[in-house]
């Protein structure tokens, strides 16, 4: 039970960091410090729960925290890309 906390703990702080970074790689797609770390958050946490359930955790903390951080990382920019075509269609 603590060992799964701690994986969640993990996918989650890895998630907001990947959120963040690529807020910083693709800047027209940020949603700013908080935005870019709750979606980090939650795509890293979301990421690391689908990959421990298809069994793609083997990699150890290591393939954990990658796959926390890309989960992140994907999120965030689906938000934004999301974010920045509802406020295209508004101003048009």
């Amino acid at each position: 039970m603590e060992s799964q906390i701690v994986n969640l703990i993990i996918n989650l702080i890895s998630g907001g960091i990947g959120g963040n970074i690529a807020g910083a790689l693709f800047r027209k797609l940020s949603l700013g410090l908080i935005g870019n770390t709750l979606a980090g958050v939650v795509g890293g946490g979301l990421g690391g729960q689908i990959l421990a359930q298809l069994g793609m955790g083997g990699g150890g903390m290591a393939g954990s925290i990658a796959g926390s951080g890309v989960g992140g990382l994907v999120l965030m920019v689906i938000v934004g890309l999301i974010k920045q075509a509802l406020s295209k269609s508004q101003t048009a």
